[in-house]
């Protein structure tokens, strides 16, 4: 048996497999092309409004900013490009900071073995959204809403319980708090100027993210899940188990981040990160996720952060009135919707 060979394309007409890409064509495709257009627009404003705005301490700053956004932005917006959301992503950070403070606190055991159980916990959360999402019908909106709202009674809760106040004990006195601090929440000297750790974890996970996209077999799983849930599960996509993996993707940033927060200041307060994960998914859109999953990236995400990074302090160097932040954000986000929304119909036009 033979296989037939394909027909021949006919006179005049090339083979479409056989056209070239030109690079406008595929930089007009990059879902990041907006958020980094927006960025330059960003950083050229407060470049000329801010006088101390190019400083070096003033960009290491703006980096940290940056980083402690887009270490939960980047597996968010892995998560919004499979098409779910996670609304438990802000306190999720909290949990992850009380847990590993209180156990260690309270079992009088070195600072290490409270962050590995808090791994353990933060990740056993993210399975519970991913398997009550894959398992039920609500869509995850409903279902990371209600986790939200538990984790935001267990934090105040336990807290009040264990410590008898809203904030737990410090732990700087512990052992194993100077090597776990150096980890999370050190500070790096580059040329004269200190930059926070956080910035590495955030170009690590920027870089495994991007990876794990464009490189991996997950990373179709992802789009594909995100595009069509039963079309992906049609074709052999492990729909399920991809889920699952993204809410323990966002649960493992919460981890990291739950570190810092707890490593920085010694203690958490109970009542921290709501309404945060607002401000990842703000990240995320405008760094050209869709809101119905199926397009995005994990380097736009990272530019959205760096956005709200910038404008959060060049606000400050500015000498404006900090009131009008959220105003200055939800500006940006509108923007940065339509930009994305305008190059994308460029990019289909000139298919």
């Amino acid at each position: 048996m033979t296989a037939t060979a394909p027909a021949p394309a006919p006179e005049g007409q090339s083979d479409e497999r056989l056209i070239k890409t030109s690079p406008l064509k595929k930089l007009l495709g990059r879902p990041e092309l907006g958020s980094v257009v927006g960025a330059v627009a960003v950083f050229i404003f407060f470049s000329i409004i801010a006088d101390s705005f190019l400083q070096a301490t003033s960009l290491a700053t703006v980096l940290y900013a940056a980083s402690t956004l887009g270490i939960m932005a980047v597996p968010v917006a892995l998560l919004m490009i499979g098409g779910e959301f996670d609304l438990s992503a802000g306190v999720l950070v909290t949990t992850s900071a009380l847990v590993s403070s209180m156990f260690s606190y309270q079992m009088t055991a070195n600072v290490w073995v409270g962050v590995g159980v808090s791994l353990l916990v933060t990740l056993a959360i993210g399975v519970f959204n991913g398997v009550m999402l894959t398992r039920t019908d609500p869509p995850s909106f409903i279902i990371t809403l209600g986790t939200f709202l538990m984790l935001t009674g267990m934090n105040l809760g336990f807290t009040k319980l264990i410590s008898g106040t809203v904030s737990t004990k410090s732990i700087s006195d512990m052992e194993g708090f100077d090597s776990a601090e150096a980890v999370f929440a050190s500070t790096i000297s580059v040329g004269g100027v200190d930059y926070k750790i956080t910035i590495v974890w955030w170009l690590a996970l920027i870089a495994l993210a991007t990876w794990i996209l464009l490189r991996t077999r997950v990373g179709n799983w992802i789009f594909a899940v995100g595009g069509g849930e039963d079309a992906a599960r049609a074709v052999g996509v492990p729909v399920a188990a991809t889920k699952i993996g993204l809410y323990m993707g966002v649960a493992f940033g919460a981890w990291i981040s739950g570190q810092h927060l707890l490593l920085s200041y010694d203690t958490v307060q109970s009542g921290e990160g709501v309404g945060n994960e607002l401000i990842y998914i703000v990240a995320a859109v405008i760094g050209g996720c869709l809101i119905t999953g199926g397009y995005g990236s994990a380097v736009g995400a990272a530019v959205g952060a760096l956005i709200f990074g910038m404008v959060s302090k060049g606000i400050v160097f500015a000498e404006w009135n900090s009131d009008w932040f959220k105003f200055f954000l939800g500006v940006m986000l509108l923007l940065a919707t339509l930009l994305n929304h305008w190059v994308r119909k460029r990019a289909e036009a000139t298919k």
